[in-house]
């Protein structure tokens, strides 16, 4: 019996060699938008910020330089039509949105680049309706958030 519990000694759960929950503080810092779609940045920094809180791994840097900072450029926003209306093939009813940032995550200490990720990309969907615009408009929180899932797994997962 003694034997079979020693077995298990060096077994841990979870990641190894990372650090703790909560441990670390990350700084997110406001991304540019080189696109022509407006309030992007905003809403991709604040989906950013809203993710790392509730992902936990690291503690969000307010009022103070965090131990990680992540800077981003969104570059290119782009539209594909999904399905189109049955009365009228020509028109479209739902569209896939989709967002691409260049991210970067550094060390704030050692300046050492932890992440340099290009192409890192965040989708949904918008059902057209009568107005496209307004569609769009409603649908940023949601790309948005989709971006920041994306990000926040890459630098949590990550395996500098």
């Amino acid at each position: 019996m003694a034997v079979s519990m020693t077995g298990c000694a060096g077994y841990h759960l979870g990641a190894v060699n990372r650090p703790t929950a909560g441990e670390k503080t990350v700084e997110i810092l406001p991304f540019n938008n080189q696109t022509l779609q407006p309030r992007l940045g905003d809403a991709v920094t604040q989906a950013l910020r809203e993710q790392f809180q509730t992902d936990g791994t690291y503690r969000l840097a307010t009022g103070e330089a965090g131990d990680v900072v992540v800077t981003g450029v969104i570059t290119a926003y782009n539209r594909e039509p999904l399905s189109y209306l049955n009365t009228d093939v020509a028109t479209v009813e739902n569209y896939r949105v989709g967002i691409v940032a260049h991210i970067t995550v550094r060390d704030r200490i050692t300046g050492k680049l932890l992440l340099d990720k290009n192409n890192v990309r965040g989708y949904t969907l918008v059902h057209v309706g009568n107005d496209l615009a307004s569609a769009e408009r409603q649908a940023l929180p949601l790309l948005a958030e989709d971006m920041a899932r994306n990000t926040v797994e890459m630098v949590t997962e990550g395996t500098w």
